[in-house]
């Protein structure tokens, strides 16, 4: 209750900050940022208004830039998860620029999937088992290697063990 309690309150306030301010602090800019990053359909749909409005958030110096999914198919089997990609490239750019991405990474990722989730529950039940499974393997990839810096040597270590066995 509290959480959901917090969430009304930072989407109103984002939803408040005058267009027009001559600068954001970066308080102001996490209190978005966290508005925006949290693994609810409302936190996405305040992430895309505003993407669709980026003039309004001009004054926020949000880095909009994305590659998509990176090096894996922004549209596996013909299932499109860019719109979620790219609000997970977001979420990993802007918390990095402000200096917070260790401590918001895993919620980031938790994102990405409930968005991931959302976009399959979309498909004709037939083929959306399919796109779960694409989801998951989509997140797992980001929760365990969507950052280096995020992620430690002993994973590295123990991934590249599991490179050699197959």
């Amino acid at each position: 209750m509290t959480r959901r309690l917090l969430l009304v309150l930072v989407l109103t306030m984002a939803a408040l900050v005058p267009a027009g301010a001559a600068f954001a602090s970066t308080a102001d800019k996490a209190t978005v940022l966290l508005g925006w990053s949290q693994p609810t359909a409302a936190s996405t749909n305040a992430w895309n208004a505003a993407r669709l409005d980026r003039a309004s958030w001009e004054s926020y110096h949000f880095d909009w830039s994305t590659d998509y999914c990176s090096a894996s198919p922004d549209k596996p089997l013909g299932f499109d998860f860019t719109l979620s990609c790219w609000h997970h490239d977001f979420g990993y750019r802007n918390y990095k620029a402000i200096g917070a991405f260790p401590a918001n990474k895993d919620r980031i990722d938790d994102t990405f999937y409930a968005d991931l989730k959302r976009k399959c529950a979309t498909y004709n039940v037939v083929v959306r088992s399919a796109c779960y499974s694409l989801a998951w393997t989509y997140y797992q990839a980001v929760h365990n290697f969507g950052s280096l810096s995020a992620v430690k040597q002993a994973d590295l270590n123990r991934a590249s063990a599991l490179m050699r066995q197959t």
